[in-house]
């Protein structure tokens, strides 16, 4: 049996709202003294918002057959009156299959452009590992791009002779732009994990990297932070602080004055804190807080930090991100990354 929503994946909206519209101007002419035969074709400029050109050329077809129809009719066919509304119907309905191809080929390049950027992106978000020693790792990125994952928040973990080091940031902007710049904070990350001997170092040679790479009004903000033993230090550039979860406690780690973001001089103090077992370390980007419901409200964050601490690291990110798209109507205001630790058994 074919479903309601069968029908509706069939049904072509173009088509189907072409088709009311001549209807509609049909009935208005045949039941009154208005001649509307040269606007019949406007049914097919309505067709060709939604559907192809060939189906726009068949409304089209329609239309220039009812307006001959309506001649009949009305008793005009074959005057010069008449003639001018079928030709004006022929060329609405010409112009309404040259609109629809060319909103295809337009459609076409954007779904190329975004195939690339999503696949550039994918290369530069790698997987995360789900632990590495005893820290157990989870990531999640959302893209306020419709029907793309493309944006400018950034994550990445590095196991290193210091600690096991991790990042999460946020590019000023978006598209393929931020992606590119994104790419330049990982690499600069990648490389300098295994060579700096603390964050503030870790942090400066990554600045000094990105501003080499980017314009004068470009930044990245970020947090960089270590792992080692039962303590976590923190650099923050500019970046929300992360929150802490240690038992049913949770709070916003305390950081300090916030340094300048990355690619504008950042010089990170840094701070260290508590890290006993099962404790666990959030860290966000912008979209968490940044998202409204439709009465405007910004999401709640407050209301869910006590469940971060349940069931494992996955679970818990997968719960914060139904309950964040739920409240923005499954629309994200801005990108959003999230990476939860926590502190496993040795």
């Amino acid at each position: 049996m074919t479903s309601i929503s069968d029908l509706r994946r069939r049904l072509d909206l173009g088509v189907v709202s072409g088709l009311a519209v001549l209807a509609v101007l049909v009935v208005v002419s045949l039941t009154t003294s208005v001649q509307l035969v040269g606007v019949f074709a406007i049914s097919a400029v309505v067709a060709s918002l939604q559907t192809s050109p060939r189906r726009t050329a068949v409304v089209g077809a329609i239309a220039v057959v009812a307006g001959i129809g309506a001649g009949l009719w009305h008793e005009t066919i074959g005057t010069l009156d008449w003639a001018a509304r079928v030709f004006v119907s022929v060329l609405i309905t010409l112009l309404g299959v040259q609109g629809a191809a060319l909103r295809n080929q337009r459609e076409g390049r954007l779904e190329r452009m975004t195939v690339i950027a999503e696949t550039a992106q994918r290369a530069v978000l790698r997987a995360m590992p789900t632990a590495i020693g005893s820290v157990g790792l989870a990531a999640r990125y959302v893209s306020a791009t419709a029907e793309a994952l493309v944006g400018g928040d950034l994550y990445e973990v590095a196991a290193t002779p210091f600690g096991v080091r991790v990042i999460v940031g946020d590019v000023r902007g978006k598209g393929v732009e931020a992606v590119q710049t994104a790419a330049t904070v990982l690499g600069a990350f990648r490389a300098a994990a295994f060579t700096a001997h603390d964050l503030g170092e870790l942090a400066r040679t990554i600045d000094e990297t990105l501003a080499r790479m980017i314009g004068e009004e470009e930044f990245v903000t970020a947090i960089v932070g270590e792992f080692h033993g039962d303590r976590v230090t923190l650099a923050n550039c500019g970046h929300h602080p992360p929150l802490l979860v240690v038992g049913s406690d949770v709070t916003t780690a305390d950081t300090g004055e916030p340094a300048l973001p990355l690619g504008l001089g950042a010089q990170p103090v840094l701070t260290e804190h508590p890290w006993p077992v099962g404790a666990r370390v959030l860290f966000y980007t912008d979209g968490l807080i940044e998202t409204r419901d439709r009465a405007g409200e910004f999401f709640p964050l407050d209301d869910y930090t006590a469940e971060l601490g349940e069931g494992t690291v996955e679970e818990a990110l997968d719960r914060l991100v139904e309950r964040l798209l739920a409240w923005g109507g499954q629309r994200m205001s801005d990108d959003l990354a999230l990476v939860l630790a926590e502190s496993e058994p040795r």
